[in-house]
């Protein structure tokens, strides 16, 4: 089931790495940022896959009542929520409760988010979506 996983994760990744990099590099948005209530109803109950730059980024799990679970893609999943704070949608998780806030605009092909702790330093696009939840293996398990 591990080898399973990982060729899973891996095609996946590939596949992301593709659909990612035909994005185009500065993605036009048609409208400003997504109020709380416009991002609220485009995520929930779906699960969304971003990349950055061409490459795999990682995955969040979107609940009811503003809950999240996030990954990395490395099979560790980590829960939190999301938060309207000044216009940005902010997510705090359990290993982290400083607030990380982005800006979510309509794209082409999905959403691109603009981390606004850093404007320069990260911005995502969704690379697929899905109404499945993630696999979550937990920490410390394997061989």
């Amino acid at each position: 089931m591990t080898q399973l996983r990982r060729l899973a994760t891996s095609l996946w990744l590939a596949f992301a790495a593709a659909l990612v990099a035909l994005a185009p590099a500065t993605a036009q948005q048609s409208q400003g940022a997504l109020t709380a209530s416009e991002f609220e109803a485009y995520v929930t109950g779906k699960t969304l896959y971003f990349g950055q730059d061409g490459t795999a980024y990682g995955v969040e799990r979107y609940l009811e009542d503003r809950r999240v679970q996030w990954s990395f893609l490395d099979g560790e999943c980590k829960d939190g929520r999301w938060f309207e704070d000044r216009g940005q949608i902010c997510f705090v998780y359990e290993d982290n409760p400083v607030p990380q806030c982005w800006s979510f605009y309509r794209a082409e092909s999905g959403l691109r988010a603009v981390f606004e702790n850093d404007p320069q330093a990260t911005t995502l696009y969704e690379a697929q979506q899905d109404e499945e939840p993630m696999i979550c293996q937990g920490p410390d398990l394997g061989v």
